[in-house]
């Protein structure tokens, strides 16, 4: 999705990812990259007794995954420039297949430094379920001849 110029994106441009299922390795590199040991999501018999009746993902290894799998081209990626109302709204298990989904809602010509490009962010499980939805924003270069 963000693999070319500011000025050749449109509001209403739509992307779709490929899929990328999460595993129990993830949730374990997750929880010791980031220190989050959270029993819902490592250990398998405290969360067999919550209202999910298993382990779940972390929210923020779901986002990251989300980002791992965008298309962000170097020199024309200038900088990740944030996320607006970004909320976890089901649970991500170990097994489940994700993919994300963009489309633009907003186009800001930032002049020389180029243009924020908005999207509306969902990552969606193979069930069609939506699990993270929110507001994207990345800063692209313009064309060389702007």
């Amino acid at each position: 999705m963000f693999d070319r110029p500011f000025e050749t994106y449109q509001i209403g441009d739509r992307w779709e990812s490929r899929g990328r299922t999460i595993t129990e390795s993830d949730l374990v590199m997750f929880s010791a990259f980031s220190g989050d040991w959270y029993p819902l999501h490592a250990d398998r018999e405290w969360a067999s007794k919550t209202r999910y009746g298993q382990r779940i993902a972390h929210g923020m290894l779901v986002l990251s995954v989300a980002t791992g799998l965008m298309v962000f081209k170097p020199g024309i990626v200038l900088a990740f420039y944030g996320l607006d109302r970004t909320r976890f709204v089901r649970p991500t298990y170990i097994g489940d297949t994700l993919h994300v989904e963009l489309e633009v809602q907003a186009l800001q010509d930032k002049k020389a430094l180029g243009g924020v490009v908005t999207c509306m962010m969902q990552v969606v499980k193979h069930t069609g379920e939506v699990v993270v939805s929110g507001i994207f924003k990345i800063l692209v270069a313009k064309s060389v001849s702007s």
